[in-house]
């Protein structure tokens, strides 16, 4: 039993010398995959610590920005085996808001030492003057320094000690950093080994970025916790082509993959039968989704899309898990299927599971399994428990649940330290709502995203998906729903729509629509509906919608439609200076709302 991590990868260095330990696969494909082994592994983070130790970094947080691939996998675990604290995180450059979450980061952090490779190492130091950190050390960890490994020696770790801090994507509010120990992540290796019922002769196949806890805590460190294999390629590849996923899958024999639900369901959307042509998915036992919420629909279509490639309909496999419990908290039983609960819609407004009534409407809910390494408490507004069947936050106890966000105690202390009345210790509040039935964890939405109209709660992403559905105009984009209060409560959906439809006429018409089936479907009207060009609507790094932010961009007036229908008291209050003039105006009561076509 080992106390560390560091101590297990040590070992399996050392008992898995000549086993390939991760392969690369570059996303040009005339380039060959690239092999390191367990011993190598353990070669190039030996020399990493050694080189970080005589910067003094024992204890302290330490930048990490790297594309993907194998270098940022040998920092890492650089910075264990120095006894430095790493902090995963993206390159800041490409998009602004990146940019912004890595400046954010890094002032968060405080760190004074960063590390990536010889090729992104110049830009990493202009952004790091520019961002006024030019005192902070950029150090290429693939240069050689003539270090040797064997002058490395095994810090004095205790299990306590902070491996690394897991910045949180921020779907609800500013990214924080998850302080997680060595103790949380060994007890998160043993769950997350208990749900998918891993073993060393599982191979693991991902495109997630590194820097977000499913692809770095279940596909870099699992598997080398285990001593398997994990095969990685860049996100880019998925993204541009989702079938490179899938032919790794096969190519490389993967019996676990996992990805949040968007993933799935671009790859039934985008994927073809001449590319599907061929496929062997038959090995694939654990087709792990979660990060996001889970779509019934996009299970279903899932399994039914690539059973003819070998796909076990059980091997779609539905579960829960969030930074601040380090990673894994609940899942199914591999190779059964996954469960499903149908309940009364009017219940579930009402915070309760109930059988669904004739006639009337109903959602599937998908169960994310049991949390077996867990104490599970669901809470009410009031702090209290709540029966089964019952929706409220979840709430966890656990080893696995991580030590605070760094630098922020009073915010550490509302999320990690409730407690219940009656109740001994303190609990983690996850900020996501669910309800337990007969052991079973149905998720069922975000707190701070339920939106309350007439005393009715709704969830976004039902309103979301359901938009989705109008046209297929709107089907491959993102929205994004939330309120405002413009006299009272109103809704606001801001949706992506395609660029070939983004004529007057037709966006006039499709607006319409989807205010049309919002209004029959959840019995609320849709007085605003902004429809936007494709990539406007924020997502996380996990494919999370980022409500809030695009809540705060709407009302400081920052957010431009190719098409707006906005309720007048809303319109005066995000536009107060735009004039309405000519066919803008499409009714004559002051309660009319108002329309804009950015393209005519």
């Amino acid at each position: 039993m080992f106390s560390t991590f560091t101590e297990c990868v040590v070992e399996q260095g050392r008992a898995l010398a000549h086993q390939d330990a991760h392969v690369f696969v570059p996303d040009d494909q005339s380039q060959e995959a690239q092999h390191l082994t367990y011993a190598g592994l353990d070669a190039a983070a030996r020399t990493i610590a050694v080189r970080l130790a005589r910067r003094g970094a024992r204890g302290r947080p330490v930048l990490l920005l790297y594309p993907s691939g194998q270098e940022f996998l040998r920092a890492f675990l650089g910075c264990l085996y120095a006894g430095a604290i790493a902090v995963p995180a993206p390159l800041p450059h490409q998009r602004q808001e990146r940019l912004r979450r890595v400046t954010g980061i890094i002032r968060d952090t405080g760190a004074e030492l960063i590390l990536t490779d010889s090729a992104n190492a110049p830009e990493v130091s202009l952004w790091l003057a520019m961002s006024g950190r030019g005192s902070a050390v950029c150090l290429a960890t693939d240069t050689d320094e003539g270090v040797d490994p064997g002058q490395w020696t095994m810090p004095d770790l205790r299990p306590d000690d902070l491996a690394f801090l897991q910045y949180t994507s921020g779907s609800t509010s500013q990214p924080r950093g998850v302080m997680v120990s060595h103790r949380n992540l060994l007890a998160n290796q043993r769950a997350f080994r208990r749900v998918v019922r891993s073993t060393p002769q599982d191979r693991f196949v991902t495109w997630l970025p590194h820097y977000h806890d499913l692809g770095l805590i279940a596909h870099l460190l699992h598997p080398l916790w285990l001593g398997a294999l994990t095969v990685q390629m860049p996100a880019r590849s998925f993204i541009k082509r989702p079938v490179r996923w899938l032919s790794t899958i096969d190519a490389y024999g993967a019996t676990i993959a996992s990805g949040p639900n968007f993933a799935y369901d671009l790859c039934v959307r985008r994927v073809t039968d001449e590319q599907a042509e061929g496929l062997d998915l038959s090995r694939w036992r654990v087709a792990l989704n979660g990060a996001e919420p889970i779509r019934p629909e996009t299970l279903d279509a899932f399994a039914a899309r690539f059973a003819p490639c070998g796909l076990r309909p059980e091997a779609v496999f539905p579960a829960y898990g969030l930074a601040e419990s380090t990673l894994c908290v609940s899942g199914g039983v591999p190779g059964s299927p996954w469960r499903r609960r149908t309940v009364d819609v009017e219940g579930l407004e009402h915070n309760e599971l109930r059988p669904p009534r004739p006639g009337a409407p109903a959602r599937e809910l998908v169960s994310s399994g049991t949390a077996d390494e867990y104490e599970v408490r669901i809470v009410d507004d009031a702090r209290r428990e709540v029966a089964p069947g019952h929706v409220g936050e979840i709430w966890l106890r656990g080893d696995s649940v991580a030590q605070g966000y760094w630098r922020q105690a009073q915010e550490s202390a509302l999320t990690f330290q409730a407690r219940l009345p009656g109740a001994q210790g303190t609990f983690l509040r996850t900020g996501d709502l669910g309800a337990l039935v007969d052991g079973q964890l149905y998720v069922t939405g975000r707190l701070k995203e339920v939106i309350i109209l007439n005393g009715r709660n709704l969830y976004p992403q039902d309103v979301e998906w359901a938009t989705r559905e109008v046209s297929s105009a709107l089907g491959s984009g993102r929205g994004a729903v939330f309120t405002v209060h413009a006299g009272h409560e109103q809704l606001v959906l801001v949706h992506e729509v395609r660029a070939e439809s983004a004529d007057w006429e037709r966006l006039r018409a499709l607006a319409r629509r989807v205010q049309t089936a919002i209004g029959k479907e959840f019995e609320v009207p849709a007085s605003n509906v902004v429809l936007v060009r494709p990539g406007t609507v924020h997502r996380t790094t996990s494919g999370k919608i980022q409500r809030s932010l695009m809540r705060r961009l709407f009302l400081s007036g920052e957010l431009t439609g190719l098409y707006e229908v906005l309720d007048p008291a809303v319109r005066t209050m995000i536009r107060p200076g735009q004039a309405l003039l000519g066919d803008e105006l499409l009714g004559g009561g002051a309660d009319d709302p108002v329309s804009r076509g950015a393209a005519k």
